[in-house]
């Protein structure tokens, strides 16, 4: 069964979303057999390469607030985090551009699959929520990519140019045409959305039901005499 999540890598919501999955996905029984894949959604393609303004003063002009009641809403989020077992480091985050870190997730997936993408957009969260990285910086975005199990020229040749550019811009528009106008925004078997870093229980409801529909019991329409595993009854 195929999950598909879209989220940004500067979202704090993203992460807490990505915790909350994954503690659905260890109570489910078949989760061997689920396959997770990460699609780029950009906040703000705007945002700078070179960033300069921490992200608490980016919000305080956001939401018309003074940059104490934009920490607030920062210290609401890390609590949060903190219940998931993340421990973000908001205060220290920059405003930043995330599509070379989108473009990195999505070469993750030709040598390694979703396994190797996944560890890939684990590490760039990591970098950025708890270390408070820039990872629109390439240098710092190699050594990420690289720990997490790119190959360095691969990586090195990717940030040179403009490639999977594309594809980051295609997602986009995917999670438009979903409906989706926030991330995280998750769906299950190619038929369930989810929008919003929902509780695990409201997950687990979405992975059994997508799981019922995949796999429809069969129904018996007639029976008759048959032989079982004591034997036939002649």
């Amino acid at each position: 069964m195929l999950i598909e999540v879209w989220s940004d890598v500067v979202c704090p919501w993203c992460y807490i979303g990505k915790r909350r999955l994954e503690k659905a996905l260890a109570a489910f029984d078949h989760r061997d057999q689920v396959e997770v894949r990460w699609r780029s959604y950009q906040l703000d393609p705007g945002a700078p390469t070179e960033p300069t303004e921490p992200t608490v003063t980016m919000l305080a002009r956001k939401y018309g607030q003074s940059p104490a009641g934009a920490r607030q809403m920062q210290d609401q989020v890390e609590a949060v985090a903190a219940e998931e077992g993340l421990l973000f480091r908001l205060a220290d985050t920059l405003h930043l551009n995330t599509v070379a870190a989108h473009r990195l997730i999505h070469l993750a997936l030709r040598p390694g699959g979703t396994r190797l993408q996944g560890e890939v957009k684990e590490a760039l969260l990591d970098a950025y929520f708890v270390q408070a990285r820039d990872v629109a910086d390439h240098g710092v975005l190699r050594e990420v990519a690289v720990r997490a199990g790119l190959d360095a020229h691969a990586v090195d040749a990717l940030l040179a140019g403009d490639e999977l550019t594309d594809e980051v811009w295609a997602d986009a528009e995917q999670a438009r045409a979903y409906g989706a106008t926030g991330v995280p925004f998750f769906v299950v078997g190619q038929k369930y959305g989810v929008s919003g870093a929902q509780p695990v229980g409201l997950f687990n409801e979405v992975l059994e039901r997508a799981w019922a529909d995949a796999h429809p019991p069969i129904e018996l329409v007639a029976g008759g005499e048959a032989c079982g595993p004591e034997g036939c009854a002649v």
